[in-house]
């Protein structure tokens, strides 16, 4: 006998058909336009921007010599798994583009890799620092608290993590580089801070890396922030 589900549930489980539909696109976005630019990627990050070395400096000035730091969309490791493996500790690092991981174990074989999603990842103790470095804003901003909640869990009291945040309210979008279609969302700055805040967090460093200028440019906004 054919059963008739309520409209009410049959609604329910549109809007979930929808909201798993959305996600595997920008899932599959992201993932498909870095493995397209891996090889430009990798050569444009050849250096730091701006204050990136001393964001970095400051997550490692608390990470021991030996320790490993945590690099959530790490890309092909430059320069950021390199600058953190020449002052002596290691990186875990985990993105889901295979081609990005594929150049980052090539230039540092002997670090840990692992191909995976920031939201599928379960980050486990054993991490002094931990980075979401422009990384966190191709995912949607409702997922962020608990994406960041659960790299402060593995963190010892005292240890740092450093992450950019879009730099102005704006609505989810999409924006090209390299020709290849990328999917980004973001809370404030504002909003990250206050759940920073309530997550255990004191803010160290919070500035932006460039204003948002009113047209393409949505802002960046650097954070690096202590587990009390």
């Amino acid at each position: 006998m054919a059963i008739t589900l309520p409209d009410e549930i049959r609604t329910v489980r549109l809007i979930l058909s929808q909201c798993l539909a959305n996600l595997s696109v920008r899932f599959l976005m992201n993932r498909n336009s870095y493995n397209k630019i891996a090889h430009l990627w990798n050569v444009a990050r050849n250096g730091f921007f701006g204050r990136e070395r001393e964001y970095l400096d400051a997550i490692l000035s608390v990470a021991p010599i030996g320790s490993t730091i945590l690099d959530l969309g790490c890309g092909t490791g430059r320069p950021m798994a390199e600058y953190i493996v020449s002052r002596g500790r290691c990186v875990l690092g985990v993105d889901q583009s295979e081609e990005m991981l594929r150049l980052a174990r090539q230039k540092l074989p002997h670090e840990q890799w692992v191909l995976s999603s920031i939201e599928s990842y379960e980050p486990v103790e054993g991490y002094h620092g931990a980075l979401l470095w422009d990384s966190l804003f191709h995912i949607r901003r409702t997922e962020h608290e608990l994406i960041v909640s659960k790299v402060v869990r593995g963190l010892p009291s005292g240890g740092r993590l450093m992450l950019t945040v879009g730099g102005s309210a704006r609505p989810e979008f999409t924006d090209f580089m390299y020709g290849e279609e990328f999917y980004y969302d973001s809370n404030t700055p504002q909003e990250t801070e206050t759940f920073l805040q309530r997550l255990s967090c004191r803010m160290v460093i919070g500035e932006y890396m460039n204003l948002p200028d009113g047209g393409r440019d949505k802002g960046r906004y650097a954070i690096v922030a202590e587990k009390i």
